[in-house]
């Protein structure tokens, strides 16, 4: 086999990263319990990437052999122009998959122009099928409107639609089946996600509410029959088959099943901040290289590329830690 091109991502560790979680806003229309504070201070306007520096920073990654971009937020349909730079997003040449990480809040009015732009497929936060324990999750959400938004998706024809689902013991993790089986019924794929420590929350204690997937995956043993199966998105869910079905049902394990040793991801948060681990401050600002030296591709990429030294090995939750990161999930880019 031969070497890569030099002009690849690679890390110090070897790995290569073909992936950029790119967050356009710190918005949302939800106040999720896990993502934020109930009362949070988002960013002011001159402090956010313009849609004309996000577009440059993918083209850059894209370049430099970024092949999947996934768009995610706070609510990324929440941003003024966002079908605009999906769309054109969507025309970069290079660029094997858009994706895109939503509430769903949005899908109703907005799935076939998403489709029509290039997304390929969704992620869509749900988190319960209880209307009032939605509403007590999200803090202001309406889940009729979210279920809108699947079944608007579902009509435009993505070609995957995964739901993302948090789960909190006492709170949600008695719904797993639920959930599965909705997304079953529905031809949808599902992950199961491990709470991860990010910002202060004051909703609940994190160590208490801590679910871990195993005890998701022997719950939903009782009513499914799970193959293990080798397929992957690009990002870190571990899938597995259930019998009798298309649909997937995948794992997101930051604290019981580490998955640092695979990861192809980076992302930028939409202040410019190019984070190279998820539970790490490990960053690089390409605002300041957008800024002050504006339409230079080749110093843009050259700053990204230098990025790639200090990735760090892995991320070291621990929820006996409160918390290991003082950023929250919106501000990052979920």
């Amino acid at each position: 086999m031969s070497p890569l091109p030099p002009h690849f991502l690679i890390d110090r560790y070897g790995r290569r990263v073909t992936y950029l979680r790119l967050s356009i806003t710190d918005r949302c229309d939800f106040r999720c319990v896990y993502c934020m504070a109930e009362d949070m201070a988002f960013l002011p306007r001159g402090q956010i990437l313009t849609l004309e520096e996000l577009h440059a920073v993918a083209q850059a990654f894209v370049e430099l052999g970024v092949e999947r971009i996934r768009v995610t937020g706070g609510e990324p349909l929440v941003r003024k122009g966002a079908l605009e730079l999906l769309e054109n997003l969507g025309r970069l040449q290079g660029l094997q998959e858009l994706t895109l990480t939503t509430n769903g809040s949005q899908l109703a009015q907005s799935a076939a122009r998403l489709k029509a732009a290039g997304v390929q497929r969704l992620n869509i936060s749900l988190d319960t099928l209880d209307p009032d324990k939605f509403r007590q999750i999200t803090r202001s959400g309406d889940l009729a409107q979210v279920l809108r938004g699947i079944e608007a998706a579902r009509a435009a024809g993505f070609r995957r639609i995964k739901l993302n689902a948090v789960i909190l013991k006492n709170r949600n993790h008695h719904e797993v089946a639920d959930l599965a089986a909705f997304a079953i019924a529905n031809g949808l794929d599902i992950s199961f996600i491990e709470e991860m420590p990010l910002g202060v929350v004051d909703d609940h204690d994190r160590a208490e509410a801590y679910y871990a997937s195993d005890d998701i995956r022997r719950d939903l043993a009782a009513r499914f029959s799970l193959h293990a199966s080798n397929e992957h998105s690009g990002g870190p869910s571990r899938y597995y088959r259930v019998v009798g079905s298309d649909s997937r049902i995948g794992f997101i394990s930051p604290h019981s099943h580490n998955f640092c040793d695979t990861c192809n991801r980076v992302r930028l948060t939409v202040e410019g901040r190019l984070l190279l681990c998820l539970g790490n401050e490990h960053s690089v600002d390409l605002k300041q290289v957008l800024r002050n030296h504006p339409g230079d591709t080749a110093k843009l990429k050259k700053t990204i590329m230098a990025a790639m030294e200090i990735k760090p090995q892995r991320h070291d939750f621990d929820l006996a830690e409160q918390p290991v990161i003082f950023r929250h999930m919106s501000v990052t880019g979920g």
